[in-house]
């Protein structure tokens, strides 16, 4: 298994798990696949060429089957900040110690940015597979936004969470 940043050249199989990952958890996300799915592959390809916004992928075989965005804050007042985003594993490499690794990556590339003190996150309360996950980590709950996402008609809760580097 492989871990490393996604590139613009890796912009198809991103936009396959993406897509996917939306389907398959979409209480797990503030998009959608009926948001998404209709978006160039320039779209996603975008997202890859950052330098403030990293992907990260697990790769089997040269098949991308997880990833995870690290987030850098570049206002001023939130430049200690960074954040994760989009978390997503297929389900058959779920508790292979993958989404470990993934995270894991994003945290080290985030104690590279010298001025990144702490890394934020936010989880859906009723995800408690991926809340232990962060946990032993080292992330902890800051707080909970009540109803903070709106899927079919039934409100999710989601907590916040935060892993202090300095």
């Amino acid at each position: 298994m492989a871990i490393r940043q996604l590139t613009e050249y890796d912009a198809e199989q991103y936009r396959v798990i993406r897509l996917e990952s939306l389907q398959n958890a979409p209480e797990a996300f503030g998009s959608s696949y009926e948001e998404e799915k209709e978006r160039p592959l320039d779209f996603f390809r975008s997202r890859l060429q950052s330098d403030y916004s990293l992907t990260f992928g697990a790769f089997e075989c040269d098949i991308l089957v997880g990833v995870v965005t690290l987030v850098k804050e570049t206002k001023l007042k939130l430049k200690h900040r960074a954040n994760i985003f989009a978390m997503y594993v297929l389900p058959e490499y779920r508790g292979t110690g993958l989404g470990n690794k993934l995270i894991s990556e994003a945290i080290n590339k985030a104690k590279e940015w010298t001025d990144v003190e702490q890394i934020n996150l936010t989880v859906v309360s009723t995800n408690k597979s991926a809340k232990r996950l962060y946990q032993s980590i080292g992330f902890e709950v800051f707080g909970e936004e009540k109803r903070a996402l709106k899927l079919d008609g039934r409100y999710l809760d989601e907590q916040h969470m935060v892993l202090f580097l300095k």
